[in-house]
């Protein structure tokens, strides 16, 4: 049965820019975020461009292609559905399951005789070896959980305050919509995906050894989404529970979770300058439906950590490089950089008081520059602009902005 596509034109549209240029375009991202209905739709698109092209698709998920298992396999099995009458384009899905797979894709765009697609659900593919071995010669186009506003368009629904709830509770998967709505199938689904990352693409992939700690960490994150913390101080919980592990494991294992595109770490940086600070971070989750599968939720402790999720998975969808901001003694909760541009952004879940309002409004007044400066929230009551030029914003209008 043919499984009908909704499009994601966010994504469509920018690598619609580098068709037939000569350049690898490497869609990045976790595993089942939807990267291969996004290789399908740049296939129809091109299609539509070229009647004529002929289309060479390799999944190493699928059983068709089990026997590709070397970068040699990989050049033979592309190079043999050539057709030089023809304009060629490949797409190879999940890439990193062929070792070396880097030396294939240098030899077939040095040889121009084909346009190519790759999806990969390890970020390091991109490092080391390839990032040397191919640089200049790709583009990666990171690959989100849905926004906000893809989750209303994918579920049918209009944009309300239940809308959102729903959102925070079972998350951005794209999967999720054939189930029409029953959040203990979402969830049970979710779990099952859970267990399918941390086995595939970190357990098996880097060879994790104390599995068990794996998956504390894992839990120990969840609990403390938004909170700044470093690994000297998860290695402390963990001699809590009469557990004796070294500060590098908790480095080397939560890199592991990073790098499968799982959870990202968000560095700490003074304003002026954006210098990195070597101690401290956050983190927060590519997909909270998949955190509240881990972890369970309660909507009355944790809406202050969806927040904060969420508003940060916008603005790296949107761009932005973003930080934790430290401006004196004072915190900023995200600073985006992108190229010339900044945004701060102060993340509340309500501001029913003057002390509230100013102390979210202190931090932002100490940047001293002219960049957008906005609070987020989800008091409805407190919405417009201060008289230094903050927008108060309802969490919903933050999330429906391109």
């Amino acid at each position: 049965m043919k499984e009908s596509i909704i499009e994601r034109s966010y994504y469509t549209e920018k690598i619609r820019s580098y068709i037939g240029q000569p350049i690898i375009k490497i869609l990045t991202g976790q595993r089942r975020i939807g990267k291969s209905c996004i290789l399908r739709q740049l296939m129809d698109i091109i299609r539509g461009m070229d009647s004529d092209a002929n289309i060479i698709y390799i999944n190493k998920e699928l059983k068709e292609f089990r026997e590709i298992l070397t970068d040699d396999d990989l050049y033979q099995a592309i190079t043999s559905q050539l057709d030089k009458s023809k304009s060629n384009y490949v797409f190879v899905d999940e890439i990193q399951e062929i070792p070396s797979f880097q030396h294939t894709l240098r030899s077939l765009l040095a040889e121009g005789s084909c346009d190519i697609y790759c999806t990969g659900s390890n970020a390091n593919m991109l490092s080391g070896e390839l990032a040397t071995y191919l640089a200049g010669r790709y583009m990666e186009f990171p690959i989100h959980s849905l926004s906000y506003k893809e989750f209303l368009l994918f579920h049918q629904l209009e944009d309300s305050n239940q809308s959102l709830q729903k959102y925070f509770r079972i998350g951005g998967m794209p999967y999720l919509i054939h189930f029409k709505g029953d959040e203990q199938l979402c969830f049970d689904y979710l779990q099952n995906l859970y267990s399918t990352i941390l086995l595939k693409d970190v357990i098996a992939r880097k060879q994790i050894r104390n599995v068990d700690f794996m998956e504390r960490l894992v839990g120990y994150i969840a609990d403390n989404v938004g909170s700044l913390f470093s690994a000297s101080s998860i290695s402390k919980y963990i001699k809590s529970q009469r557990q004796q592990l070294p500060t590098q494991m908790v480095i080397d294992y939560s890199t592991a979770l990073s790098q499968a595109y799982f959870i990202y770490k968000v560095p700490r940086a003074d304003v002026q300058g954006l210098k990195i600070f070597e101690i401290g971070e956050k983190y927060y989750f590519e997909d909270l439906g998949i955190r509240n599968a881990i972890r369970g939720f309660d909507p009355l402790t944790e809406i202050q950590k969806w927040m904060e999720n969420v508003v940060y998975l916008q603005l790296i969808r949107q761009g932005y490089t973003v930080y934790v901001g430290k401006v004196d003694n004072l915190e900023i909760d995200f600073v985006g950089q992108r190229l010339q541009e900044r945004i701060y952004v102060q993340v509340s879940f309500r501001l029913d008081g003057e002390n509230t309002k100013n102390r979210e409004v202190a931090s932002l007044l100490k940047t001293m520059d002219n960049f957008p400066k906005y609070i987020v929230t989800l008091d409805e009551f407190a919405l417009g602009t201060t008289a230094e030029g903050i927008r108060i914003i309802h969490l919903r209008d933050f999330l429906m902005k391109e």
